[in-house]
């Protein structure tokens, strides 16, 4: 029996966040309708709250996995079928897990809403699991990670990092898992992972385009009005701690010509109030050519081709990293240089100048997210997701304007981290990196041909 619709909020703006209708229904949907006629496409975007979070011990990529496995066959459509279908209209469908969501995205014409309709519902409720597409999956996602230690292992820094500054916590475990713990999965965990995890009372549907709403929100209620809640509740997330004393993992990369460096440490949640400051200031530092880190480690002294910095903000604090490269002749000179560019931030902060460029930048930059249906769909998705209200989007730009020396001067010291609570992952060669490393602080030790990123040998640890 379908569900009723229960409107809920009817969003009428015209500048900034576009008009849009939030309702719920019985089950606990929560359906975002975002009318945009301009051309006759409609885009989609489904989180499910939990993701990563919901990985069992010792089975880190279970989330990982059910969602890779969520468009290889599901209703009555097996995986080629599935494809064939999504395909053969010219759509798109994809999922992936993160640590706090698993997301599922597309786009159809507008005359393909209905099929576009089905198939998600069906990828959600009545995913098929088929043993050989699991296993192929798994594979897969193997495959993927052994490549990248081959090929660019700079890709996995943010994994060796957050499992050495967020141990114990459940931002340290790999949302896309690990060798090992890939391996260690069953079907059994992902059919679990499903029951569990997967409910509409988590799920948050965004659809924007060439839509018609009476209509949408019937076929809503009528495709996804018999999903139902999550077995279990949304696991608990404890606040991440700042490290008192450095951490320092060395992951041996024999060979290698150059190291691969990640400086991390505890930052901030999505809800923290001075974000403007926040984004002008990282521009200055480390998120733009010509911001601090990179003028330092490339364009000054060549000892990079790259250098940058960002924050990665969930429902608690994540990280906020600094990443770079090096030869390995060179390593210890770029880690000394991207640690005094960093204590200078602290130490001298930015000038009114730096920070009307800065903000030039990010104003420059902030509308090229805000374009497209799909867009609109990701931002509004993601507001529902860490439970913030329109105006986080409508009143950033107000807010970059009137952010002032103060803020920023406030921000560096509240966010930027001091030497000593920062983690400190190099991926080199061993042999010629040494104990050189010992200068930062006792050396953790791991190899990259390893299939783990939160497991190492203990040497050194804090």
């Amino acid at each position: 029996m379908n569900a009723p619709a229960r409107i809920i909020e009817l969003n009428p703006r015209g500048f900034g966040v576009p008009a849009h209708e939030r309702m719920v229904l019985a089950n606990g949907l929560t359906l975002v309708m975002v009318p945009r006629r301009e051309l006759p496409l409609v885009a989609f975007q489904l989180l499910i709250r939990g993701g990563a979070l919901g990985d069992p011990p010792g089975r880190a990529g279970v989330a990982s996995l059910t969602a890779g496995l969520l468009d290889k066959g599901a209703g009555e459509r097996d995986a080629v079928a599935f494809a064939q279908c999504v395909e053969g209209a010219g759509g798109s469908l994809a999922a992936s897990a993160a640590a706090e969501c698993i997301g599922v995205s597309g786009q159809f014409l507008a005359q393909d809403q209905a099929r576009m309709l089905a198939l998600l519902a069906d990828a959600v409720m009545a995913p098929r699991f088929a043993a050989a597409e699991f296993a192929r999956q798994r594979q897969r996602q193997i495959g993927h990670i052994r490549a990248l230690k081959d090929s660019d292992p700079s890709e996995l820094l943010s994994q060796y990092g957050r499992g050495l500054l967020f141990r114990g916590h459940p931002y340290g475990q790999p949302a896309m898992g690990s060798e090992d713990s890939l391996q260690a999965i069953t079907l059994r965990d992902v059919s679990e992972y499903q029951r569990a995890h997967l409910g509409a009372d988590r799920a948050v549907l965004v659809v924007a385009g060439d839509i018609d709403g009476a209509w949408l929100k019937a076929q809503v209620a009528q495709r996804f009005g018999a999903w139902r809640p999550a077995a279990l509740p949304l696991p608990s997330l404890a606040p991440t701690v700042k490290l008192r004393r450095r951490r320092v993992l060395l992951v041996d990369a024999p060979g290698s010509a150059q190291s691969y460096f990640w400086l991390g440490a505890s930052g901030l949640d999505r809800a923290y109030p001075q974000r403007a400051a926040l984004d002008l200031v990282n521009a200055l530092f480390g998120g733009r050519f010509t911001s601090l880190l990179n003028t330092e480690l490339r364009i000054r002294t060549g000892l990079s081709y790259g250098a940058g910095s960002g924050f990665t903000r969930g429902r608690v604090a994540g990280e906020f990293a600094i990443r770079s490269f090096a030869e390995t002749r060179h390593t210890l000179k770029a880690i000394d240089l991207a640690l005094k560019t960093l204590a200078r931030l602290k130490r001298e902060g930015v000038t009114q100048g730096m920070l009307d460029s800065a903000r030039s930048y990010v104003m420059g930059q902030y509308p090229m997210n805000l374009e497209t249906a799909a867009d609109w769909a990701a931002q509004l998705a993601e507001l529902e997701l860490y439970g913030l209200d329109p105006g986080y989007i409508e009143g950033y730009g107000a807010a970059l304007r009137r952010a002032s020396l103060g803020d920023a001067r406030g921000v560096i010291q509240e966010a930027f981290p001091v030497g000593r609570q920062l983690a400190l992952v190099v991926i080199g060669d061993a042999a010629r990196l040494g104990g050189r490393l010992q200068r930062y602080g006792p050396v953790q030790h791991t190899a990259l041909s390893k299939g783990s990123f939160t497991s190492w040998d203990g040497n050194g640890a804090p």
